[in-house]
């Protein structure tokens, strides 16, 4: 796979954004239930399949996860190194990688309003699917499960987040869809979802 500077950049740019989403909660350190932080990642990873399309968007999703295993800060409470494998939350963070695949698959097929829509519930519900079933099996294998934790807690522990989530991946079909009719369709954006 050959990347151009502007692809570099680009998934640069998603990395520094899933860092900065990440970490919402040391501003607001309220937006946290249970053991997961109300973050601004999914909106981000999101973003990163619309954008970059289905190569790109996974590229940067896994140097995200990388660069975080590798130590450096850019996972939710800046935290980072190999130890996140054990954390519950880690599902949410291998999520993306696929999350922006299938949205990238979907919206380099149609590029229709609804088609960007629909591509980012699907990513929120990979995400999701993903993510707490991770989270659920981490905590009854290795983790310290809540008292009482169940399979159905660890689904009302989504529910604060959803209404966040379903808003802002709204929110991101319809900015991504309006930048690939305004921005992404021309110059030398034009071919960045054609990368072989």
């Amino acid at each position: 796979m050959k990347l151009r500077a502007l692809d570099i950049t680009l998934v640069g740019m998603f990395v520094a954004l899933m860092t900065i989403g990440a970490n919402i909660t040391t501003i607001a350190p309220f937006l946290r239930v249970g053991g997961v932080p109300i973050t601004l990642q999914t909106f981000f990873a999101i973003l990163a399949g619309l954008i970059l399309g289905s190569r790109l968007g996974a590229i940067a999703m896994i140097v995200y996860m990388l660069l975080g295993m590798v130590g450096a800060p850019v996972f939710a409470d800046f935290y980072g190194g190999l130890s996140i494998i054990f954390r519950p939350t880690f599902g949410f963070i291998i999520s993306y990688i696929f999350a922006a695949f299938i949205i990238g698959k979907v919206v380099e097929r149609k590029k229709t309003l609804s088609a960007f829509i629909i591509a980012s519930l699907i990513g929120m519900a990979v995400n999701y699917l993903f993510g707490t079933n991770w989270m659920y099996y981490a905590y009854k294998l290795w983790a310290d499960a809540p008292e009482g934790f169940t399979y159905k807690m660890a689904w009302l522990w989504m529910v604060a987040p959803l209404p966040k989530d379903i808003i802002l991946s709204v929110l991101a079909g319809m900015m991504a869809h309006r930048l690939e009719k305004t921005v992404l369709s021309k110059g030398q954006f034009k071919n960045l979802k054609r990368v072989s």
